[in-house]
Order: C-alpha cells, then structure tokens, then sequence
C-alpha cells in the first residue's frame, strides 16, 4: 500500500517504522482482567475520544484499526444500535484507541484528530464505512483524500494533518503499550471496566458483559454528555460498507492479528 504522490517525510517514516514492529511480551486471553486505572491512563501524549457520559458506570475501550475489516464489521453493523442501548442512555462511555498497524490507518486517525473533537468518531466511522473503497484502492491516498474532501478538508488541510509528527509518536506509543502491558494480541479488543473482550463481538455479546455492571437503579444524569457527537462539517459521499465476518464458520478468524502489514 504505497502512497503515490507528495508524500510526507512523516508518513515515509511511519511505513518504515511500521515494518519494525516487534512481537508482543505479553499475551492477555479472553476475560483476563487488566488495571483499569492502567487503561484510563493511556501512553504518547494522546488524548482519549470519549462518547458518553463521563459518570456512565461502564467504560468500554475499544482498540481499533481503520484497516481491519473485523473493526469496520463492529463500526458498521454493531456500534449504531450500540450507540442508542448503551451510549446515549448514560449507561456506557465507549473510548475509541488508535492502534496503528500501517501507513493507512496513521493517516485515517491523523486526520480525524486534525477535524476536532466533536467530529473525531464521525471521520472514523465513515472511513469505516468506506474501507471498501480506500484500502483496498492502488491510489490510497488520492482515495483517502478524496473522502476528506468530503469532510470539509482541503488538500492544504489534509497535507496539514499528515505531518503532525507529535500525534504518530504518540499513537506508536499507545500501539506499544496495548501489546507490552495490557497483551493485545489483534484488533478489535475491548475492554469493560477493565476485562479484555477480543474479536467480532454481537450486541447480544457485548450486553451480556455490560448488564451485570449497571446498577439496578442506574439513572443517567449527565444527559449532555451522553449525547451523540456532532456532524461532519460537510457531508460524505453514501459509503461502500466492508462486508461482515461470517458468523456461521467456525474457522474464519475474528480479529486482526497485530503483526503489520508489509
């Protein structure tokens, strides 16, 4: 997945560093619990993207991929009615996490940054909803900056926040922490106050984590917070949605190992 024109010296960087990612020290097996106070202080500088109400009793974090078609699985199939159950009830506070597995996905989260916190989970999401389109495109960049456009970015923007060299320190920094310290072993994983979730997850999967930690006489009082992200500055383009594992064979893997692609 080469980019073809104008690149960055940060992003030529980034490849490179990239190919070098080394194997993780530590392996954390479905329902392993980890510190939940070493998860909310996540490593690089890189500030959390929170949807929800900062007092919901359930915090899910979600280590993601842009270029993971298990991640985009959950992003389009899964999050919406998610989002209405869970999210917007006060119930959950979900934080997305940036793991960088190549060139592409640096670039997906280094523009959603650039586009502000109320429009991070929306540049995301309709990256998710195009990964048909991007990723598997022999021009990605001209793909990717195709779709920005539609975002409200210009090509001076869009150059803009591909050199932030500071935020891809930083995701290296998260990516190195989800596999040294917590055992992330592919993408997507998740964490529910704490215990590790990996792989294609269901609603009717998810919920049964969730329920038992939401008090019995739970009432969401920070309404605002719970609300959902702003839109996009401009509309995108009606989006190739990535096609969903397939639930039925047992053989077809549910996350994305974590090794790079080369």
């Amino acid at each position: 997945m080469n980019f073809t024109r104008r690149d960055t010296l940060m992003l030529a960087a980034a490849a490179s560093a990239l190919s070098l990612c080394g194997v993780a020290t530590a392996s954390a097996a479905e329902g392993d619990m980890i510190d939940i106070a070493k998860l909310m202080a996540p490593a690089g500088g890189v500030a959390d993207h929170v949807k929800g109400s900062e007092s919901a009793p359930v915090t899910v974090i979600e280590y993601a991929s842009p270029t993971c078609p298990h991640c985009a699985t959950f992003s389009n199939t899964v999050l919406p009615d998610f989002t209405t159950r869970y999210i917007d009830t006060g119930k959950v506070k979900l934080v997305l996490r940036p793991f960088v597995r190549n060139v592409l996905d640096a670039a997906v989260f280094m523009l959603a940054e650039a586009s502000g916190p109320t429009n991070y989970h929306n540049v995301v999401a309709t990256y998710f909803k195009t990964q048909n389109t991007w990723a598997a495109s022999d021009t990605p960049r001209d793909a990717i900056l195709e779709i920005a456009k539609q975002l409200g970015f210009t090509q001076e923007t869009f150059d803009a926040a591909l050199t932030n060299q500071a935020l891809f320190t930083g995701m290296e920094a998260l990516r190195e922490q989800a596999l040294n310290d917590f055992g992330l072993t592919g993408t997507p994983t998740f964490y529910v106050n704490g215990k590790t979730l990996t792989g294609d997850k269901t609603l009717e999967q998810l919920a049964a984590e969730i329920d038992p930690l939401i008090p019995a006489d739970f009432v969401a009082t920070d309404a605002s917070a719970a609300a959902p992200a702003a839109a996009p500055a401009a509309p995108a383009a009606e989006p190739t949605a990535a096609p969903a594992a397939d639930a039925a064979t047992p053989a077809e893997p549910t996350a994305t190992p974590v090794a790079p692609a080369q």
